[in-house]
């Protein structure tokens, strides 16, 4: 899919399919953390089952409002307790799959908001 967006400042994904995401110009195909700040980070995680508390705590790390977790092909939830280091900062996440995290990114991103997207990227 292809997207049209609205002017923005914010970093915006502009495309995705299976296995991939468009940021801007550039085609990733490895899990990544994208910020409306114009963060890029790799996330080192390749499949859901690779996740681990510390993926998280790197999460906590981030200067956001709130993180949408884009977490494969389906929306799954990780454990609770791997949550508690973004509680304690009072930073929100919002867990879907992959193509909604990148569609609501783009929305909260165009509102201004201090959003990070922590996106899994596996072949469908």
């Amino acid at each position: 899919m292809k997207f049209q967006p609205d002017r923005s400042d914010a970093q915006t994904i502009t495309g995705y399919g299976p296995g991939w995401i468009a940021v801007n110009a550039d085609r990733l195909t490895h899990s990544v953390i994208i910020g409306s700040g114009g963060e890029r980070l790799d996330w080192e995680c390749a499949r859901f089952e690779d996740l681990s508390a510390s993926h998280f705590e790197r999460l906590a790390r981030l200067d956001a409002e709130v993180v949408i977790f884009g977490s494969g092909q389906r929306g799954r939830f990780v454990s609770p307790a791997w949550l508690k280091p973004l509680m304690a900062r009072h930073i929100g996440l919002e867990t879907m799959d992959t193509h909604a995290a990148c569609r609501t990114y783009n929305i909260l991103a165009g509102e201004g908001r201090k959003v990070f997207a922590a996106l899994l990227l596996t072949e469908q």
